[in-house]
């Protein structure tokens, strides 16, 4: 029965889901301690800004998951623009999806739509360099 209470329980902000290393942040300060804590670092950033009722966001999802487990070395964040509309707009974000490569706290690629090709090649050519 602990385990039904438990599901229930939504995970705390900044949480890695148990299925992927997909972070996913839901306060502005959560989420503006964890990009400064990495924005140094010339480790990949893979942020996918997202939205509930976004259908292409939903066919991307098990996409974006997959890619996390793919590439152990870049950072996996998902953002729903509905919840953080501040760092949607800080990153100038005007459709779903919308994943924005970053590293050292600079966006070094952008794809907008759910481009699944496009991104997997983005995400790895970025893992190399």
């Amino acid at each position: 029965m602990g385990s039904f209470f438990s599901s229930l329980v939504t995970p705390p902000p900044g949480s890695i889901s148990e299925s992927s290393r997909v972070q996913a942040f839901h306060s502005s300060s959560e989420w503006k301690i964890h990009f400064n804590s990495v924005k140094g670092s010339n480790q990949l950033m893979v942020i996918d800004f997202t939205a509930t009722w976004c259908g292409p966001c939903k066919f991307m999802a098990p996409v974006f998951s997959e890619l996390s487990e793919r590439f152990p070395d870049a950072i996996f964040v998902k953002i729903d623009v509905d919840e953080l509309p501040d760092v949607s707009r800080e990153f100038g974000v005007q459709a779903m999806p919308t994943f924005i490569l970053l590293k050292q706290g600079k966006e070094v690629d952008k794809i907008v739509g759910a481009k699944k090709d496009e991104l997997e090649k983005k995400v790895a050519l970025h893992c190399q360099n």
